[in-house]
């Protein structure tokens, strides 16, 4: 290996540890038995671990962020591959300015996007509700949707997609038997990072929610100033790890795809 590319691989993971070292000290601390936040821990427990799952504020908090997860990483996928066959398979009219609002919401500041989503909310009787969170969280997953799936249009033989329909398969059709099972691994990627994002997501969330309708990071963060112990260690932990298992079963289910693919 040359010095150069030892230097890139040596920074590249000294860049991987110093963002695992948060996870690596809040994990134990979540184990630990004081009733207080503390690194190393003293000992071992599971208490808080029960805290969390017996507490119904708590539980309420995890299932509306499922709830709107899974509803923002459908509609984020289904737009998001709508978008990306229209830009790789159409003539789209303003395709400059249709990439920069593709972007916008990446790009843009989030909480600028939660100022504004808050005050238009606030007219519409959007905060706090299931159908306010499920739409701003598809607006900042399409993104990510739509690269996923232009990766595997642009990898995606189109004339496999020709000779359908000159055997006589509709533009639908073809696209369901032909395309979709191609592309599938970069639709399924797409569907799991929106709903990481979604499930993940604070600071648009701490300004939509209220009382009764809150996310799990919008209840964390009113623990973190109000309440602190270490059940807050244990909920991020759990984010960790659900984050984790959702990005590694979208490897292990693309790796399956392409397989089939090959085969």
């Amino acid at each position: 290996m040359s010095a150069g590319r030892f230097v890139l691989h040596a920074a590249a993971w000294a860049v991987v540890v110093f963002l695992m070292v948060p996870t690596l000290v809040v994990v134990p601390m979540s184990f630990g038995p004081a009733e207080h936040l503390q690194f190393p821990p003293g000992g071992f427990t599971l208490r808080w671990y029960g805290d969390y799952f017996a507490d119904p504020d708590w539980m309420s908090a995890t299932w509306f962020s499922v709830r709107a997860g899974i509803i923002a990483a459908v509609g984020a996928t289904v737009v998001g591959t709508m978008t990306a066959l229209a830009l790789v398979r159409g003539r789209v009219i303003g395709r400059r300015i249709l990439d920069l609002l593709i972007v916008g919401p990446i790009v843009v500041p989030h909480i600028a996007l939660a100022v504004a989503l808050f005050l238009v909310y606030d007219r519409l009787r959007l905060n706090g509700t299931l159908v306010g969170f499920a739409i701003a969280h598809t607006v900042l997953a399409a993104p990510f949707a739509i690269f996923s799936v232009l990766a595997a249009l642009y990898r995606f033989d189109a004339d496999l997609e020709m000779a359908a329909l000159s055997c006589g398969a509709s533009r639908w059709r073809a696209f369901w038997h032909v395309t979709l099972p191609l592309i599938l691994p970069g639709v399924l990627s797409g569907a799991m990072f929106a709903f990481i994002i979604s499930f993940d997501e604070a600071v648009i969330s701490f300004f939509i929610s209220d009382i009764d309708g809150k996310s799990l990071p919008r209840k964390l963060f009113e623990d973190i100033d109000y309440n602190l112990t270490p059940v807050v260690a244990a909920v991020a932990s759990l984010l960790s790890v659900v984050s984790i298992a959702v990005l590694v079963g979208g490897h292990i289910v693309g790796r399956i795809a392409a397989r089939r693919r090959a085969g």
